[in-house]
């Protein structure tokens, strides 16, 4: 397990040493090169989080993972390169947009303190993945590679936003506390077994393109809203998805059969 194969899979040929711009270049690399998916999940198989499984589940057999995956592994790199990282714990209001109602805090994601400012950084986190770091400053829109960005303080509670389809969406709420090993298993076995779980419902398969797209599979649904905000959609055959989560997705399997 070494920096040279993690830098190999996501083609990252810049600087390593701790500084903003790098930031910047290692989120956009990550959230661009390895997809978040819940195949294992869906095939009844068990999301380790040993940092040892992680890197050989995304790196070296070139698959992708969800958020305690994802963000496990940036953890891991960007304290070999000396960055000062920490995890986080999020609620996720994309299904629950009402914020008087409470969903678990299911979603971890990362601060970084750099030049004495803290910022955010969130590989992990599907079609909405940071490709860039996003400064912890309430109400400060922020313009990423891919989309508009901006944290609120309301309600004593940071909400993270997007920008889409003319207003600011909720993705999460986050209180600013750590999110502990205990906790992260809590929440893994949660979102991995419990019926409930929205990676239970059906294939979720998403990528950031080079391009400033965003590439999504929803079942047997490929998304692609380009750089533009337009949204294309083709329905696969099951017979398609093998080679396009290869093509897309960039994710390897001999002969994916949904199992």
């Amino acid at each position: 397990m070494n920096l040279d194969q993690y830098f190999n899979r996501i083609g990252y040929r810049s600087g390593t040493e701790p500084s903003l711009d790098n930031l910047h270049a290692l989120t956009r690399a990550h959230a661009q090169s390895i997809a978040f998916e819940n195949l294992d999940v869906l095939a009844g198989k068990p999301i380790s989080l040993e940092l040892d499984n992680i890197f050989d589940k995304l790196v070296l057999r070139r698959r992708g993972g969800y958020c305690f995956e994802h963000n496990g592994l940036f953890m891991w790199v960007l304290q070999q390169l000396g960055y000062q990282v920490s995890t986080l714990g999020a609620r996720v209001r994309l299904r629950t947009p009402d914020r008087d109602d409470l969903p678990g805090r299911t979603h971890l994601l990362l601060k970084v303190e750099l030049d004495g400012q803290s910022w955010l950084t969130d590989v992990g986190f599907g079609g909405f993945s940071l490709t860039a770091a996003l400064r912890w400053q309430d109400g400060l829109e922020q313009q990423a590679p891919h989309d508009r960005r901006r944290l609120v303080y309301e309600d004593r509670r940071w909400f993270h936003q997007v920008w889409q389809e003319n207003h600011w969406l909720d993705v999460y709420e986050f209180d600013g506390l750590p999110m502990p090993d205990s906790d992260q298993k809590v929440a893994n076995w949660y979102t991995s077994t419990h019926p409930d779980s929205t990676f239970m419902d059906q294939r979720i398969v998403a990528r950031a393109g080079a391009d400033g797209s965003r590439l999504a599979l929803l079942g047997n649904e490929l998304r692609i809203r380009t750089p533009t905000g337009d949204l294309e959609t083709r329905n696969l055959a099951e017979t398609e998805i093998t080679q396009t989560l290869k093509d897309v997705f960039y994710l390897d399997y001999a002969n994916y059969n949904g199992s």
